[in-house]
């Protein structure tokens, strides 16, 4: 069942969190359905594992001819694996950074994604969605080269891709203090930020916007306290370049066959 993260009237706002909780070698990520009205759209619909569930759950609160937008923040295949079936079930147009728009192709079969994928520009967008709209945020290098975030001014809620990451906290228990859930953000963060940098522009941007809640593509929803808290964290955060010195960048000595493991004809 996802869960009910808003709903306003006819708004909703919808995380499926465990659609391939039966493939334990698979990371676990959240698919999110934006409901307005009669249109909707889905961020981040994920890969094949995730496909059907994640289907059969929009039934349940919008008819597939009415979805009008996927909204991807990058391009990875736990976020887009699954495009080609959803270019077949429903009409939606996707949105993805400029970056990565002659790349989309690559996960379709040929013609489908014809006329149907809108670039983003590096500047963001604002995406309308029946009656209301989605604000795409510049991320960039948060963490693919062509990154974005989606703020939805109805509900307040940053969809925020894999910023706020936390893995192994169980994404169904909002996070209401940061402090407790760092050992399971920093080392990720640290990883697969590109820089400090970077994140202290992010911060800048989003201070100027009203955020009710933080959601990220891994693990738990930051809300209350816990939002302002992160923003302050990454502020201050050392990732990515930062962390870089020469000794990562040596010729590996490790071999990792051995001679009776090479095939005869190597």
């Amino acid at each position: 069942m996802p869960i009910e993260l808003f709903r306003q009237g006819a708004c909703k706002r919808l995380m499926f969190c465990d659609l391939h909780t039966e493939h334990g070698e698979a990371v676990q990520s959240n698919q999110f359905l934006l409901v307005n009205g009669d249109t909707g759209a889905i961020i981040d619909p994920g890969g094949n594992l995730a496909y059907h569930p994640l289907y059969l759950g929009m039934l349940e609160h919008l008819p597939p001819s009415r979805l009008s937008a996927i909204l991807a923040s990058h391009a990875d295949p736990d976020i887009i694996a699954s495009l080609d079936r959803w270019m077949t079930g429903t009409p939606a147009h996707v949105y993805i950074s400029e970056v990565w728009e002659r790349f989309i192709p690559h996960f379709c079969k040929a013609g489908k994604t014809t006329g149907r994928v809108i670039g983003i520009p590096d500047s963001g967008m604002r995406i309308p969605v029946g009656q209301g709209e989605i604000v795409a945020l510049p991320a960039h290098f948060l963490h693919a080269e062509g990154n974005f975030q989606f703020w939805d001014p109805a509900s307040r809620i940053l969809f925020s891709g894999d910023l706020g990451v936390s893995l192994g906290l169980d994404p169904r228990q909002p996070i209401r203090s940061l402090a407790p859930a760092i050992p399971y953000m920093e080392r990720f963060h640290k990883r697969y930020m590109a820089s400090g940098k970077v994140l202290r522009f992010w911060a800048q941007m989003v201070k100027t916007l009203p955020v009710a809640m933080i959601v990220p593509q891994h693990g738990a929803p930051l809300v209350g306290a816990a939002v302002q808290e992160f923003i302050d964290w990454v502020q201050t955060l050392s990732c990515g370049l930062d962390l870089m010195t020469q000794a990562h960048y040596q010729v590996p000595t490790v071999t990792r066959y051995t001679e009776v493991d090479l095939p005869t004809d190597f």
